[in-house]
Order: structure tokens, then C-alpha cells, then sequence
């Protein structure tokens, strides 16, 4: 927990989640003004988009994101590492797309990129053959080259299970 986030009894006495839908909403709160609690109450709290797809929103001028928010709402204690979005949708924030994870396993998790040609990651053309590759713990590991697309494709799975990558890890983002 960062030194200014707030404290947990400070989210509930403001916020309501859901973790059927993820929503959060505003809760009537007697330590805001009247105008504040006709204003919010009742409605979607955190509702602003950041760039990259997460909801984000402020508590007492301590500007949060959502997924973190719902995580403490849900369990009662900030998240010890990163939150993963498991269908890769950072804007659905049910409790059922959310784990904690650290560093690398949220790695383990990323969606296919935008600039992927062969439809598979890590599988790559180079001249004639395929290439076959994984990146664990900051290494790039080359599976190696292969005539046919679908032995480059094999090799590359069999080391995601190999690494415990996620299921859906290089699949398309929800």
C-alpha cells in the first residue's frame, strides 16, 4: 500500500462494489457535504478511462484505479503486487477476472500484440523457416527454427506450459 493511499475503512464509508458486474458506486456519506451526496450517491464511481483502458478515479484527492479499489473492497487489504486482468479487458473489473500477481507472472498474462503478423506469438518468419521464441525472466529464449508453421507453433506452446504462462496468455484482448 502506497504511504498516501487511503485507508480501506475510508473506501468503504465512500464506495459500493459490486463483484458480480465490478461496478463501483458512491455510497451516501454523512462526512460529505449534502451537495456532494446529492450529486454522487447511488451512481458509478470511478468511471473515467485511463489511456490504456483502466478505470481510474480520486478519493480525497488521491487519484486511484478501480481493479485496485475493488480488490480491497472485495478481500479488505491492498493487493501485495500487480492486479491482472485475466481476460485482458482492464476495464472489466468483476472479481472473477482479477488476481493478484507479481511482476512476472502478470508477464505470463499479456494479450497478442497489435504489430503480431503470424497470428501467434513468439512465432515468427525469418527467410525461409519459422522461428519459434519465449521471453522468460527478462531472457529471450529461442525454441528454434522450423520448416513448418505449425512445428513452430507446437514448440512455442509446449514451453508456455513448460513456464506456467497463463491459457490466455498472446491470445486476442476481450
Amino acid at each position: 500500500m502506497k504511504r498516501n493511499t487511503p485507508s480501506i475503512a475510508r473506501i468503504r464509508e465512500l464506495l459500493a462494489y459490486d463483484p458480480d458486474t465490478g461496478v463501483l458506486t458512491w455510497r451516501h456519506s454523512n462526512s460529505m457535504r449534502a451537495a456532494r451526496n446529492t450529486r454522487f450517491a447511488g451512481k458509478v464511481a470511478f468511471a473515467r478511462m485511463h489511456t490504456q483502458g483502466y478505470r481510474n478515479g480520486c478519493i480525497d484527492g488521491i487519484s486511484l484505479y478501480a481493479h485496485r479499489v475493488a480488490w480491497a473492497l472485495y478481500f479488505g487489504e491492498w493487493p501485495d503486487g500487480e492486479i491482472d486482468h485475466i481476460n485482458h479487458d482492464h476495464a472489466d473489473n468483476r472479481i472473477c477476472n482479477l488476481r493478484s500477481v507479481t511482476r512476472a507472472e502478470n508477464l505470463r498474462n499479456l494479450p497478442k500484440m497489435r504489430h503480431n503478423t503470424s497470428g501467434v506469438t513468439g512465432v515468427y518468419r525469418r527467410k525461409d523457416k519459422w522461428l519459434a521464441a519465449i521471453r522468460v525472466d527478462r531472457k529471450l529464449i529461442r525454441l528454434g527454427y522450423f520448416h513448418s508453421f505449425n512445428d513452430a507453433v507446437a514448440a512455442r506452446e509446449l514451453a508456455e506450459r513448460q513456464y506456467r504462462f497463463h491459457p490466455n496468455h498472446g491470445r486476442n484482448a476481450a
